[in-house]
């Protein structure tokens, strides 16, 4: 197993679809944050079962995705030897080579 270390970016990713499930949606935060757990867990036991087709795209050969279940976001991520760097939660409706390229706010 790899640690999956969230980054700044991620976190804050995560402080805003919370905020927006928590207004829009609260029946489904709990189902949510269960999603992003089990992705999480995913990815920590299986880190090369993420989709490489954006490291592609972008030029980024270690990058990839797993989109978390029953919900529009995708969790990318740059494994390293020893543990995983989680650089977004990143909403899968919106351009997402633009949104891995914006500035942590």
């Amino acid at each position: 197993m790899k640690p999956a270390i969230r980054s700044e970016r991620a976190e804050a990713d995560i402080v805003a679809a919370v905020a927006f499930y928590l207004t829009e949606a609260a029946h489904m935060l709990d189902a949510f944050l269960d999603a992003l757990e089990r992705a999480t867990g995913h990815i920590e036991n299986h880190p090369a079962s993420g989709s490489p087709r954006y490291a592609h795209e972008l030029d980024i050969p270690q990058l990839r995705h797993w989109t978390l279940r029953r919900f529009p976001y995708a969790m990318f991520y740059i494994e390293h030897a020893d543990h995983l760097d989680v650089i977004r939660i990143a909403h899968t409706s919106r351009d997402i080579p633009a949104s891995l390229h914006e500035a942590t706010p």
